[in-house]
Formats: C-alpha cells, sequence, structure tokens
C-alpha cells in the first residue's frame, strides 16, 4: 500500500496571478508557493485543503501538462458551514456566480461560483438528508 499525506488537484491555466488573487481574496488560501513562471500552490486557513495551478506549455513538464485543462465536466467543491452566508458574500463581492443558492434533497444547500480560469467551485453546506 501506498501511503499519502496529502492530496490536491493541480490545474492547467494561462494566469497564476488572477487566480491567486481570487483565492486568497475569497477564501483566506495563502499561496506557499509562487512562481509567476511555472506554479503556484495554495493552502486554505486551516491546512486542510491544498489547490496546484501550473502554467501551460512548460517545456520541462510532460506533454499531458501543455495544455490549458478543460474546465467543462469539472467542479472543485468547497464546504462550508453556512452556505447561505456565504451566497450572501459570494453576492457582495459581485463574484462569478454560475449556480444560484439551491437545497438539496438530499441534504445540501450549495451555490457554485467561477474562478478566473473558468473552473467552478461548488460551495456547499452538508445538512441531514430530507425525510421522506
Amino acid at each position: 500500500m501506498i501511503d499519502l499525506d496529502a492530496m490536491f488537484p493541480v490545474m492547467v491555466t494561462n494566469d497564476l496571478e488572477a487566480v491567486k488573487q481570487f483565492y486568497e481574496t475569497v477564501f483566506g488560501f495563502t499561496a506557499v508557493f509562487y512562481d509567476s513562471n511555472f506554479y503556484l500552490h495554495l493552502i486554505s486557513p486551516n491546512n486542510s485543503i491544498q489547490l496546484g495551478f501550473l502554467l501551460p506549455n512548460l517545456v520541462n513538464q510532460p506533454e499531458f501538462l501543455h495544455p490549458i485543462m478543460s474546465t467543462q465536466g469539472y467542479v472543485i467543491s468547497l464546504e462550508v458551514k453556512d452556505a447561505t452566508l456565504a451566497y450572501s458574500e459570494a453576492k457582495e463581492m459581485e463574484l462569478n456566480i454560475a449556480m444560484a443558492l439551491k437545497h438539496e434533497e438530499w441534504g445540501q444547500i450549495h451555490f457554485m461560483i467561477q474562478d478566473p480560469a473558468g473552473i467552478h467551485v461548488d460551495v456547499v453546506q452538508h445538512l441531514a438528508p430530507a425525510a421522506k
């Protein structure tokens, strides 16, 4: 068995600075590594979530990492304690809201925003499922 310490996606995008500013401002992430010519690594305030972003077409990377990733069918889910409050804050910050606040019968309240790289971020609060 391979023993794991952490998991994080690495997404290929054109504008590391815009992505850095977005996640720092909106969610309080900190850049623990940032080289504007290569890579950005972010960590959440409680150190439980990590995100990586890589520039496209880098000669030192394997060819499959050269293209910008397709954002269709891809979402980052970030869990919050109060999705209704987070939605209010997202509207106040005039974020790009891709899906309005929604109550799901399976026990979620969530909404989606889109980051500067075009990646959808699902901001979700988990509840007890509704009784049937």
